[in-house]
C-alpha cells in the first residue's frame, strides 16, 4: 500500500481494523451506524445506534465536498446524536472519485516487490501523476490463464478527494481509521441480505440498486462477484423538484414537505406515481444496459436500496415493469437491536442506512 505524506489507511480491501462508527457522507447526508457483535466469537451483529442528518442543499456537488464547514457541523450534530464514545469512523469515497484496474503479476513476489510493481502497473492506468493519488491493492489469486501469475486489483484516489473528507470528520472531533469505496461497502452490508433469497442467491444474479439524491447506482452480482456497475443520473431530487414546480413550494419546502408529508391530496396521483413509474423506467432501462455489456441474459432479484426504497408501492411498480422480483433493503433485519433503537423507525431507515452499515462493519473480521 502507498500512502505518500497521507496518514490514514487508504484501506479499500483490508477487512480487519480497530472498532468504528461506520459514516456515509452522501449528497443530501450523513448517516452514522454503530454495530456490535453479540458474544466473542460470534457472527451475530448487533446495531447500536444510528443517526441522519439532512445537509445545507449547498454541501455537496457531484460527491464532492464544497462546504467543508457546513459537512463538519453536520458530522457534528451527527455523532452527537449517536450518544457514543467511539470516534474512530470508517469513510467512503463515490466509486467516480476511485480508479480501478485488475493486473497480472508474477507470483510468489516479496511485498516490497510486489508494491513495486504495481505502482510501476499504475502509473500506467491512472489519470494522475502517481504523487496526487493515494493506492491500494489487492491479490485476488492465481491467474485463470497461467499458474505463475495472480491477479491483483489495484485501486486509486485523488488525494483531495480523500482528505476533503478526512478534514470534514476531524473538524467534528473524529478520527479517520479507513477509507474505503461506497460500492464496495454497499456490498459488504449486501452479503447480510442475499439470504432473503434460495440459497442465499446462488447461481442466480442479483441487482442492488442503490437510489439516491441524484443518481442511481447499480451493482451486478453473481456468486459474490460484482460483474456490473453503473451510475444513472436519476435520483430523489427529480421528486424535490416536482413538487416544487407543481406546489409552489421553495427547493428547501419542497424537501421537507417530501420527508415529513403534508403535501395536498392530489401529490400521490399527481406527482409521487409518476415519479414510481419513471423511476421503475430507469431500472429496467439499467437492466437493458447490463444484459447488452455482459454475457448474462436474465436478473433474478432486484434490490432496491436508498432514500427512495421506502416509498409506499416503489418495490410494486419496479416488479410491474421489470417483471423482475423486487425487494427493498434492510441490512439491519437479522440483526439484534439495542434497546435505544426505535424498529419501526430503523425498518423506515434501513434502506438509506446501506453504505454506513457496510461501513461499520470493517470493524469486524466476517471471516
Amino acid at each position: 500500500m502507498f500512502k505518500g505524506n497521507f496518514d490514514i489507511n487508504l484501506d479499500f480491501f483490508k477487512k480487519k481494523s480497530p472498532a468504528l462508527i461506520g459514516v456515509d457522507v452522501s449528497s443530501s447526508s450523513v448517516k452514522m451506524v454503530e454495530l456490535s457483535l453479540v458474544g466473542k466469537g460470534t457472527e451475530v451483529y448487533r446495531i447500536e445506534q444510528y443517526s441522519i442528518e439532512f445537509l445545507p442543499a449547498d454541501a455537496m456537488l457531484d460527491g464532492g465536498i464544497v462546504n467543508l464547514d457546513a459537512v463538519g457541523d453536520c458530522i457534528s450534530r451527527a455523532w452527537s446524536r449517536m450518544a457514543t464514545r467511539q470516534k474512530n469512523v470508517a469513510l467512503a469515497v463515490p466509486a467516480a472519485d476511485v480508479v480501478t484496474k485488475k493486473i497480472k503479476v508474477l507470483a510468489g513476489l516479496r511485498e516490497d516487490d510486489l508494491a513495486f510493481q504495481v505502482e510501476s502497473e499504475a502509473s500506467q492506468y491512472i489519470p494522475f501523476a502517481l504523487d496526487e493519488v493515494d493506492l491500494d491493492f489487492q491479490v485476488l489469486g492465481t491467474a485463470d490463464d497461467n499458474s505463475e501469475e495472480v491477479e491483483v486489483i489495484i485501486a486509486a484516489s485523488r488525494k483531495d478527494k480523500v482528505e476533503d473528507r478526512v478534514a470534514a470528520a476531524l473538524s467534528a472531533g473524529l478520527k479517520t481509521i479507513v477509507m474505503d469505496v461506497e460500492p464496495y461497502a454497499a456490498q459488504s452490508a449486501f452479503e447480510l441480505i442475499k439470504n432473503q433469497v434460495p440459497n442465499g442467491g446462488k447461481d442466480q444474479v442479483l441487482a442492488l440498486v442503490d437510489i439516491g439524491s441524484n443518481a442511481m447506482n447499480i451493482n451486478v452480482f453473481h456468486n459474490d462477484e460484482s460483474v456490473y456497475m453503473r451510475d444513472q443520473p436519476f435520483g430523489g431530487d427529480q421528486l424535490t423538484q416536482e413538487i416544487h414546480n407543481q406546489f409552489n413550494l421553495s427547493l428547501e419546502e419542497s424537501e421537507l414537505a417530501k420527508r415529513r408529508g403534508g403535501l395536498p391530496e392530489n401529490y400521490q396521483a399527481d406527482v409521487l406515481q409518476p415519479f414510481c413509474e419513471t423511476l421503475a423506467i430507469e431500472v429496467m432501462r439499467a437492466i437493458q444496459f447490463f444484459y447488452t455489456s455482459t454475457q448474462y441474459t436474465e436478473v433474478n432479484y432486484i434490490f432496491i436500496a436508498g432514500g427512495c426504497a421506502v416509498i409506499p408501492g416503489l418495490d410494486e411498480t419496479i416488479r410491474s415493469r421489470t417483471q423482475i422480483s423486487t425487494l427493498i433493503v434492510n441490512p439491519f433485519s437479522s440483526m439484534e437491536h439495542s434497546s435505544r433503537i426505535n424498529p419501526k423507525q430503523l425498518n423506515s431507515d434501513a434502506p438509506s442506512l446501506l453504505i454506513a452499515c457496510g461501513l461499520a462493519m470493517r470493524s469486524f473480521d466476517p471471516s
